[in-house]
This record gives C-alpha cells, sequence and structure tokens, in this order.
C-alpha cells in the first residue's frame, strides 16, 4: 500500500447533501490535507432509480460552498461496472465465489422455515459446494464465498477493534442474476483501485466493513485503515432530522452562516483538540488526527454554531466579508450591489462585523448603506421621529455643516449641542438612527455618519424635514 495518505468522500446522489454527509467529507479532507494526502470524491450513482444529475450538482455546490476542493476529477460508481463485474469473475474463478441458482421463492422458503424452528435466517445457499456438472440452465447470483467459522475483527481508529462471528455473516450476493455488480462489491474494489488508505464514514457502515473485508482478502488487497465515526443527533439526542431544523448544506448556506464558521463547527462536532472550540482551517488541518475523534454520537447545537459563526465573521478580512455577502446574495436570487454599495460595505466593514452571526444580520446592520433614498423608516424607529425630535435635528443640521468631520470632533459638538438644549445624546440618537438607517438597531450613529460622510449625512436628514 502507498505510503501517501488517500481519503474519499462518496455520496450518493439521491438528495441534497446532508449535514451528517458534509461532516464525513470534512474530516476526509482534513485528514488527508493534515498528512499531506490526497482527497477523492466519488459519486455513488449506481442507483439509476434514485439518483439524479440535480442531486449530483447539489453535491458538487455543497462542497464548493464549504471549500471542501477534491483531488482529480469526480468518479461516477456506475461508469465502472465492468470493472466491478471482472472482479467478481476473478473471484469465481479463484474459488472464493460461486453461482447461486436459488430463487427467490426459495430462499424466502428457507428464511420462514427457519422462523418457524427459531434458527438462523441467514441463507445457507446448497449451491455454495455443488458440482458445476449439477447447474441448471436457469438464472443464477455471483455469492461470496465468506468464512462460516472463527472471527472477523475491524481494527478500527475510532471504535477500537470490533469482532464479529463470521457465522453471523452471510454469502453476499456480488453480482444480480442480470450480471450487474451489488453496492457492496463496487465500494471495496473502487476503494482498492482509487487507492484509499483510509476508509473514514458513519459508524452506520461499521456492519459493512466485516462483509467488506472478505472481497479484500478473497483478492489479495491490502485492507485500508477504518475509522467509523458516530452520527450526528439532533438536540433531543435523536438522530438529526427535518424536526430539528435544517438538514441540508444549502439550506445553512441559504441562512447565511460564513463556510469557515460552518468548517469550524462540524469539525468541532465529534472531534476536540484540547478545550479549543473556536480555530482557523490551518489550524484545524495542523491539528486534526483520528485519535481525536469520539465514539459517542456529537449533538448538533445551534447556538454554538451561530456562536462561532459570529466570531468567524468577527475576525474576516474586510473584503472576504463583501465577497461573501455577494455570494451569499448571489445563492438566495437576491438582487447584486451595485458597485457604489460595494465600496460601501468595504467602507463599513469595520462598523458591521461586530456581533453579527450571519450574512443577513450583516446586511441588516448594513441597511443604512445598501438601502435606496428616501429611507422609509420601520415601525420602530418612526416612532422616534417625533415633531420634537425633528425641530432638534433641524437645529443640529447647521452644527454638522461646519463641524470637523471626525469621531472626535463628531462626538464633541453632538455632546456639547446635547448640553446646549438640555437634554441627552439618547434623545438625539434614536431619530438620527430613523433618518440615516430607517431602522431602530443599526451601527452606532458616529459610524453611519463618518460612512456616509458629510453630504450624504445632511441630505438624508434634510430628507426628514430636517432643515
Amino acid at each position: 500500500m502507498t505510503d501517501t495518505v488517500i481519503t474519499r468522500f462518496a455520496p450518493s446522489p439521491t438528495g441534497t447533501l446532508h449535514i451528517g454527509g458534509a461532516r464525513t467529507a470534512l474530516f476526509n479532507w482534513l485528514f488527508a490535507r493534515a498528512n499531506g494526502g490526497q482527497f477523492l470524491l466519488r459519486i455513488e450513482d449506481t442507483d439509476k432509480a434514485r439518483s439524479t444529475p440535480e442531486a449530483t450538482q447539489a453535491i458538487f455546490n455543497g462542497m464548493e460552498w464549504l471549500g471542501l476542493d477534491h483531488d482529480g476529477d469526480a468518479i461516477s460508481q456506475a461508469s465502472r461496472a465492468d470493472r466491478h463485474a471482472q472482479v467478481a469473475q476473478d473471484m469465481l474463478a479463484s474459488g472464493h465465489a460461486y453461482k447461486c441458482f436459488a430463487t427467490p421463492e426459495e430462499i424466502t422458503a428457507f428464511r420462514d422455515a427457519a422462523k418457524e424452528e427459531k434458527r438462523s435466517t441467514l441463507f445457507l445457499s446448497p449451491w455454495r459446494d455443488a458440482d458445476p456438472s449439477t447447474f441448471p440452465d436457469a438464472p443464477f447470483v455471483v455469492r461470496l464465498k465468506a468464512p462460516r467459522d472463527g472471527v472477523t475483527v475491524i481494527k478500527d481508529k475510532v471504535q477500537g477493534d470490533v469482532t464479529i462471528r463470521n457465522d453471523q455473516l452471510d454469502d453476499m450476493v456480488l453480482l444480480r442474476s442480470d450480471g450487474t455488480p451489488v453496492y457492496m462489491l463496487a465500494v471495496v474494489v473502487d476503494d482498492h483501485d482509487m487507492g484509499v488508505t483510509h476508509v473514514i464514514r458513519g459508524d452506520d457502515h461499521l456492519n459493512n466493513a466485516a462483509r467488506q473485508m472478505q472481497i479484500y482478502h478473497a483478492m489479495g488487497w491490502d485492507l485500508p485503515t477504518y475509522a467509523h465515526i458516530p452520527l450526528i443527533h439532533g438536540p433531543d439526542g435523536k438522530k438529526m432530522s427535518k424536526r430539528h431544523g435544517a438538514t441540508g448544506v444549502e439550506e445553512y448556506q441559504a441562512l447565511g452562516y460564513p463556510a469557515a464558521g460552518m468548517r469550524n463547527y462540524l469539525a468541532r462536532l465529534g472531534w476536540s483538540h484540547g478545550d479549543d472550540e473556536f480555530f482557523t482551517d490551518a489550524q484545524a488541518k495542523d491539528w486534526f488526527g483520528l485519535e481525536g475523534i469520539g465514539k459517542s454520537p456529537a449533538r448538533f447545537d445551534f447556538k454554538k454554531l451561530e456562536n462561532l459563526c459570529g466570531q468567524h465573521i468577527a475576525v474576516m478580512e474586510d473584503a472576504d466579508m463583501v465577497r461573501e455577502i455577494e455570494n451569499f446574495l448571489a445563492a438566495t436570487a437576491q438582487p447584486a450591489l451595485s458597485p457604489e454599495k460595494v465600496s460601501g460595505l468595504n467602507t463599513a466593514a469595520y462598523c458591521l462585523k461586530e456581533r453579527a452571526k450571519t450574512f443577513p444580520e450583516l446586511i441588516e446592520k448594513a441597511a443604512f448603506i445598501l438601502k435606496n433614498r428616501p429611507l422609509k423608516p420601520d415601525e420602530k424607529a418612526a416612532k422616534s421621529l417625533t415633531d420634537e425630535a425633528k425641530s432638534l435635528l433641524g437645529e443640529l443640521t447647521p452644527h454638522l455643516q461646519n463641524v470637523s468631520w471626525t469621531r472626535d470632533a463628531l462626538e464633541a459638538e453632538m455632546a456639547s449641542f446635547a448640553e446646549a438644549n438640555g437634554t441627552k445624546f439618547g434623545k438625539l440618537a434614536a431619530p438620527l438612527r430613523a433618518v440615516l438607517a430607517g431602522a431602530a438597531v443599526t451601527p452606532s450613529v458616529f459610524d453611519m455618519m463618518l460612512v456616509l460622510g458629510r453630504d450624504e449625512t445632511i441630505a438624508r436628514m434634510k430628507d426628514f424635514g430636517a432643515t
């Protein structure tokens, strides 16, 4: 086996990219990148009835959004059916597989009798050691000749050694009666041919590993290293589903969570590096190892996700923040920003990022830049625009026309004006928010004035009769 670490993500294109699948992809990506290896993508599209081009594209889109770049082209499992079938024929020739002519009715009758007699319903084919001269001219499947005695031990990097009695494993079908290969065979052949060294996947595949190992043994192939990771549960401890909220990756993108925050949170969902909660991609790649994955199911916590996303937004480079907002608008089919609004966002980035957890929150805070004049105040903001407030703003306007446009000068001028009029700055802040942003919750008044500039600030005040 190669010394180069090679991992793979192998989703079935039968729906959206589930959050659990995204975490599996992330763990494979991190492990490969941490070890200077390769991360491959295989689309397991052998189920033609359920696989769709739309679902395949959704997988590509989800991985692109999460920033999980794969090495080389994505591989279609269905396109390799001939290779899978050839391996089954090789096993047949070497005596590690056999032709089984048992009909579905005979198998059902066997199992019904086994239930009646309270014995194992594991089908024991009468054709396992049959003389070829007795073969009928009838359809057959090709079955693996699995060991009947002893045990199979899965040496798992997460679960530890898992022992399964071989008399609990059936002679699984490798080729159907129409000659098409089954999924269990295809997975092993593809992993071997792709040079996969580490199979990192959900622990719902743990029992499959014992059966798949028999194919490796029969073909004389080196086993990969297995790491079966616990599934993701909702806050109630049950398997993550729609009742817990969003489950598909594209839903999180549409909700406006930053990809960096999602990567950070998904990495912490079942893996840990000491007590570290917030970390960068570079740190994750440096720290990630299979030994840090826990055995217990991880519970999805939306508050923790939001908290981490907020921290990532806070440390974003300004240009990255603006670009991600533009990507979010495009992904949610919202109008693109004009060059002027992009410029305004870049200028205002410093006062937008604090305490914002999602891009919709950022956009809401940036309303004073993104809205077009004349502004229409929301209900709460409108209540602050009393006649008295408008009169005060009218008196304030000439002071702003002459003051030096710096934060210190603006703060000093506002304080002086409020004192001269027997009021407090708080009385001025609410109506100023209303005229500058049309909202009651905004960045600070001074930040908005500095971003908008003197002319625009005064123009907005005049829009509301503050002359």
